[in-house]
């Protein structure tokens, strides 16, 4: 398709008062967060040379962030988005200035740990632009397909424009520099989208006390009590086990081949293959279940996923890399877009943000324990060995979705049973895409 045609197909989606102000500052929170993760490894590995010490401290603040993520998302179903985001995202900014200071004054490095960890407050704005997709054109299914895909492409484009800043700020200016700014634009990125209040989708209405004598278990019981979901974190954990491992070993990578500012250009081309495949996907009338469409797309990138495999145990140049990295980041978005939907398929709207921060805490855990692995790997092996992680969590990934693909199959079924039911289960399929913790 055209590239016209398809920026004419996304563009209606701006016609929505506001629209345009909360997705620019939800994009500047997001293009911070892509930033963070390159920037802590090039940091520590450039200030205490130690590539493990980068992917551990990394992945101490990635399982908080785990754990924290949920708790931030239940406030934010109780008290709404603006109220929880501007105390979080100022909290946020505290243990990540601390951790500059302890890295700049040469503190031991039990302080970086304390610090990464401390910083579990991170607000989730892409989980929350989609909401507000959602809240707009609640009466315009195919418009909210259209943002679901849209939002997922904007995580990509993150991806793709973060690690080449983090690494141009980090290696023209200072090491310091690129966690600096990811930590300054964060803040002002979560705060402007907070101020943004005419968007903001109202808190879901209270329960009747015919529906709080029939569902008190599910409501003060977790998200995870479905079958389905459990499905779906399991698979999501392996696949941030792919995007922890990606990234540390091509930046390992680069490295060994002496070109490490290449790495940003090399991890950016990987999430342009997602964000291509993320649009493409935005302007597709979906004909098949949603759990056929979600072991498809596992299949697919666990197939693809071998091909960076092969560039570095071949030992190919960076330009080859960069080209099959390309290649295997297709079949990230079109997995995440449905596996979200499947989510939310799942879950009633009053545990939305809730649930869809356990899904998201998943792939947290799979980055930081995979960020933690390949940076053992990358100091112990020889250079694109590590690239077997990424391809061998994606096959993981793939076999948790086939063991548990029935459950997942009765998740469209059973959001359709009844008219009212299937009417809130559809308008909480379409509003989160998966982040990119």
């Amino acid at each position: 398709m055209p590239p016209r045609a398809v920026l004419a197909s996304y563009r209606r989606l701006f016609a929505a008062p506001g629209a345009a102000a909360f997705t620019l500052a939800g994009l500047l929170g997001r293009l911070a967060l892509s930033m963070t993760g390159v920037s802590l490894v090039v940091l520590l590995s450039e200030r205490r040379g130690s590539y493990g010490l980068a992917g551990t401290v990394s992945a101490a603040g990635l399982v908080t962030g785990a754990i924290g993520m949920p708790l931030i998302g239940r406030l934010v179903d109780r008290y709404g988005q603006s109220r929880v985001t501007v105390p979080a995202a100022l909290y946020n900014a505290v243990p990540l200035t601390g951790l500059l200071l302890c890295v700049r004054f040469g503190a031991p490095d039990w302080t970086l740990y304390l610090c990464a960890a401390a910083g579990a407050a991170a607000p989730n704005l892409g989980g929350m632009a989609r909401s507000r997709w959602a809240h707009l054109y609640r009466d315009d299914p195919g418009a909210r397909h259209l943002a679901n895909s849209f939002e997922q492409a904007l995580d990509e484009l993150c991806f793709m424009a973060g690690p080449v800043l983090a690494m141009l700020l980090c290696t023209t200016l200072a090491p310091e520099a690129g966690l600096a700014t990811a930590t300054a634009v964060g803040t002002a990125g979560a705060l402007l989208f907070a101020a943004q209040r005419r968007t903001e989708p109202p808190l879901p209405p209270a329960p009747s006390a015919a529906e709080r004598h029939e569902s008190a278990g599910e409501r003060h019981g977790s998200p995870l009590r479905v079958p389905g979901l459990r499905v779906l974190v399991l698979t999501f954990l392996a696949t941030g086990v792919v995007f922890g491992t990606t990234e540390i070993t091509t930046v390992a990578y680069a490295d060994a081949h002496g070109h490490k500012a290449a790495a940003g250009l090399l991890l950016a081309l990987f999430a342009a293959g997602s964000c291509v495949a993320g649009l493409l996907f935005g302007l597709l009338t979906p004909r098949r279940a949603p759990g056929t469409r979600f072991l498809l797309g596992a299949s697919a990138m666990a197939g693809v996923l071998l091909l960076p495999l092969a560039a570095g145990l071949g030992g190919a140049g960076l330009g080859a890399l960069g080209v099959l990295l390309f290649a295997a980041g297709t079949a990230t978005a079109p997995t995440m877009v449905t596996g979200m939907t499947l989510v939310q398929e799942l879950l009633p709207q009053r545990q939305f943000n809730e649930g869809m921060a356990m899904a998201v805490s998943g792939i947290v855990v799979g980055i930081s324990a995979g960020a933690a692995l390949a940076g053992t790997v990358a100091e112990h092996t020889a250079p694109g060995t590590g690239y077997a992680l990424p391809a061998s969590a994606a096959a993981l990934a793939l076999l948790i979705a086939l063991a548990g693909r029935r459950l997942l199959r009765t998740a469209g079924p059973r959001a359709a049973a009844g008219a009212a039911a299937a009417s809130g289960a559809a308008e909480n399929a379409e509003r989160v895409v998966s982040a990119s913790v």
